[in-house]
């Protein structure tokens, strides 16, 4: 063989001869991604493994994400064994099978303080309030032809909860996840991004500086026993939403009954790290730039940003007909915090309000429709898996 052959063989077995335009604007997007993480720092728990993870996936002749055995639902191939899988794939049953997100939600409610909801309970209709663009998702997937499951699905997003939008997309639209989660958890990770411009443009500048007053002090027995009811009511109510909200639920009474500090410290801390890592990377492994970059995986994606402005809209007009109700002691912005976005929404709030008024401190008065939102969310979910589960 010539030294030009060896060098054309070389050539042709290279990533660079395998590389498709999709995957080249599927990098340029993970590097557009990662640049946000790490330079502007959106968020970058999230984003960064999730555009990592996006990049990897679209590395020509990688196999990161084969699935040769059909393991996911694909066509196996001929004496191909599960562990012939990449090893992304692999890593990828958790997402599918909602294990990851039920384990999210677990060190989600261990890092949260139901404190604010309780000594506010007012905070829950901003939270409901928040979850309008899940319903009006819901409405322009259907008028797009999307099949009642599919549109239930991808209507999840609004509510900007990740593990939640995994779940439902599992239960009801499996063929949908991948587009579904990266959608759900880009728009989480960019919540700062996103909501200013509505929050602005929906308030003025004397509601943004609005100051509220402090809290009422929440009692220990309330948050043991608040964690203990909510699973129950849930329970009764929607029976669908106890995989979500029990994870969320035991995750925070670990933290609030303090008994098993141990437990609660793994749950917010090891554990949370750990599947943030696995999902994050994963999800955006499923953003394959030759099944991605298709007409209706473009269409969730952009039916998914109408939904999340839709729910910060949403949480941020209840806020100003509680202004308007309470004649000046509510802020408005806090509504934006309805989403379940944690913490990451409420922050955004106290951003937005200390730059109106650098007086201002919002944070724990926005949490308040934050969890409720988190809440909302998974009912939300629920009521979409009672309708259209078969």
């Amino acid at each position: 063989m010539t030294f030009l052959g060896v060098l054309q063989g070389l050539w042709e077995s290279s990533g660079f001869a395998a590389l498709g335009w999709q995957q080249g604007v599927m990098l340029l997007v993970s590097f557009g991604l990662l640049y946000l993480a790490i330079v502007k720092k959106f968020e970058p728990m999230l984003l960064l493994p999730i555009a990592f993870g996006m990049m990897l996936a679209n590395l020509p002749e990688t196999g990161l994400m084969a699935d040769p055995a059909g393991l996911m639902g694909g066509e196996a191939l001929p004496d191909a064994k599960w562990y012939d899988s990449g090893v992304l794939r692999l890593i990828y049953a958790g997402v599918k099978s909602s294990i990851f997100p039920c384990l999210i939600f677990m060190g989600v409610g261990a890092m949260t303080d139901f404190g604010p909801l309780l000594a506010n309970p007012s905070s829950l209709l901003l939270g409901a309030a928040a979850q309008l663009g899940i319903y009006i998702a819901f409405i322009i997937a259907i008028l797009l032809g999307f099949e009642p499951e599919e549109a239930a699905s991808i209507a999840i997003i609004g509510g900007a909860d990740g593990p939640t939008a995994i779940f439902t997309a599992s239960k009801l639209a499996s063929h949908l996840l991948a587009p579904i989660s990266v959608a759900a958890y880009s728009y989480m990770a960019l919540i700062p991004l996103i909501q200013p411009p509505i929050m602005k443009l929906l308030t003025t500048k004397k509601e943004r500086t609005v100051k509220m007053g402090q809290l009422r002090k929440v009692s220990k027995t309330e948050k043991i026993v608040f964690p203990i009811v909510v699973t129950v009511l849930c329970a009764m109510l929607i029976p669908s939403t106890v995989p979500l909200i029990g994870m969320l639920m035991i995750g925070n009474l670990f933290r609030e009954c303090g008994v098993v500090e141990r437990l609660s410290d793994v749950s917010q801390n090891a554990l949370c790290n750990i599947v943030t890592i696995l999902l994050g990377v994963t999800v955006g492994a499923t953003a394959n730039g030759e099944q991605f970059l298709q007409l209706k995986t473009l269409g969730i994606i952009v039916i998914g940003l109408v939904a999340f402005s839709f729910s910060t809209a949403g949480g941020v007009l209840l806020g100003k007909l509680m202004y308007i109700v309470t004649k000046g002691k509510v802020n408005p912005l806090i509504g934006a915090a309805g989403v379940s976005a944690v913490p990451m929404a409420a922050r955004v709030a106290q951003v937005e309000g200390k730059k109106a008024n650098p007086t201002n401190f919002l944070l724990m008065h926005a949490m308040g429709p934050n969890v409720a939102g988190v809440i909302g969310s998974a009912v939300a979910a629920g009521f979409m898996m009672l309708l259209f589960q078969s």
